[in-house]
């Protein structure tokens, strides 16, 4: 079983903002495969279903971006998922606006969702989707910037990015986290 594990904060407050682009993708791919995101389990929003053929587990973490292990670890314990079948989605502020890069592994650089991940379940070694979301000029506040909402150019593109990172979750889970990056690493809107 995969479990897809879209980094996010809970909340109408935060639901509109680069930072939750983890959350939306995993929208996107529950409503692509009707997969239905109602029970709470292990801290998490959750909802089981097929990509591809392959039993999937989609998870919106409810702990906050900076505690997403607290919810994604128990998660794979109970569900006996391997972490190199955890695939983690998240914003990437190192990355312009609608780039996209999938990892097989790796550190958190600088993310703090993805090191809290790395900490608990004590491997670097899961794929993950990296969501570029720096908007192309100097930044006074990062953390300000991404809990704000889209801007407006933001939003005219938003559509194709959440495709862009389902369907990289998806050639993950049916082709593989190296098949995957040779389709997808060097493509942006």
């Amino acid at each position: 079983m995969f479990l897809v594990a879209g980094l996010g904060n809970p909340g109408e407050k935060y639901a509109a903002t680069p930072h939750n682009l983890g959350f939306l993708v995993v929208d996107r791919l529950a409503a692509r495969h009707a997969i239905r995101m109602t029970r709470k389990e292990c801290q998490a929003v959750i909802g089981q279903g097929a990509i591809r053929g392959k039993a999937v587990l989609l998870a919106k973490p409810q702990t906050f971006m900076n505690l997403s292990g607290m919810a994604i670890k128990p998660l794979m314990d109970k569900n006996e998922v391997a972490a190199g079948e955890m695939i983690a989605i998240y914003d990437e502020l190192d990355l312009p606006w609608g780039a996209l890069r999938v990892r097989p592994k790796g550190s958190a650089a600088g993310h703090n969702g993805a090191k809290d991940l790395i900490a608990k379940l004590g491997t670097q070694e899961f794929p993950r989707i990296r969501l570029g979301v720096h908007p192309g000029h100097p930044l006074q506040s990062g953390a300000d910037y991404l809990l704000s909402p889209f801007n407006r150019r933001q939003n005219e593109t938003l559509d194709e990015l959440l495709d862009l990172g389902a369907d990289a979750a998806e050639s993950i889970i049916a082709e593989g986290v190296e098949m995957a990056m040779t389709r997808f690493n060097g493509r942006a809107l």
